[in-house]
């Protein structure tokens, strides 16, 4: 089952603003959805999804396994607590939300144990966010090759990754942004602005459709139908070779997060 294009995320969304949110979403034609344990709003995504109407298999639900879980006593324990806040069997995609190397669980470790969530049918497919190329190796080492999904990482014209977005690549490893839109701050960029106004469109989508032409998954949030629904055009904006060369000059190594004890060392 492939990673979708795109998706809606739920990060810093809370109570009744993420409940509206990923209803709005849906009724919008969303079909992937985003949350994480950390997020704290598991259970609010899962009551929006339930009071939704839309079939649980034309969805696709991706979480995150936050690090105080990472134990392989914990692991799964917490993820059957996850799909009872989503009230559903099974998720579509689990994350280990960060390397955190400071926090005293092996890759081994936790990796042994999202495999064996997947073989526990609690998961459709597993995966990675915010690894390096050394880790991510020693998780496909782990796991096996063509069992790791996506690495979520942060990825916008400020901070474009290439090194590492290469790498997954070449291994098969499908590319999710998240952080687009730095946080708004591209959609102040005087060239990101041009090109907008080029094609008639919005910086927003401009943003967007650069990270789905490189082939990589996004999966911006958004508190208001309008905004929602404009992110969801930017999958027909088509932008040309010219418009994809004067974003990658754009490049600035704009890191937005970036915790301590959470994060590798980046590539």
């Amino acid at each position: 089952m492939s990673i979708p294009d795109f998706g809606v995320g739920t990060f810093r969304l809370q109570g009744q603003v993420v409940i509206d949110s990923v209803r709005n979403a849906l009724e919008l034609g969303y079909r992937a959805i985003d949350t994480a344990q950390i997020y704290g709003n598991e259970a609010e995504v899962g009551q929006a999804i339930a009071e939704s109407g839309v079939p649980r298999d034309e969805l696709f639900v991706t979480t995150k396994i936050w690090v105080d879980n990472y134990a392989k006593d914990k692991l799964v324990p917490s993820l059957r607590e996850s799909l009872a806040k989503l009230r559903t069997d099974q998720v579509d995609l689990t994350l280990i939300h960060w390397p955190a190397p400071g926090k005293g669980v092996s890759l081994e470790e936790f990796m042994t144990a999202l495999a064996e969530a997947k073989a526990q049918g609690l998961t459709r497919q597993i995966g990675i966010s915010n690894f390096n190329i050394e880790l991510t190796r020693q998780a496909i080492a782990v796991v096996g090759e063509g069992e790791i999904a996506t690495n979520q990482i942060e990825l916008s014209p400020y901070l474009q990754n290439r090194k590492l977005a290469e790498f997954l690549q070449s291994q098969g490893i499908r590319v999710t942004s998240y952080m687009t839109l730095a946080y708004g701050k591209v959609l102040k960029d005087p060239v990101i602005g041009e090109i907008a106004a080029r094609h008639r469109a919005t910086p927003a989508q401009v943003a967007l459709a650069w990270a789905l032409r490189l082939g990589y998954a996004v999966i911006p949030s958004s508190t208001k139908r309008e905004n929602l629904a404009s992110n969801l055009l930017a999958r027909d904006l088509r932008l040309d070779d010219e418009d994809m060369a004067r974003i990658a000059t754009l490049e600035r190594n704009g890191r937005e997060v970036s915790p301590a004890g959470l994060a590798p060392d980046w590539d």
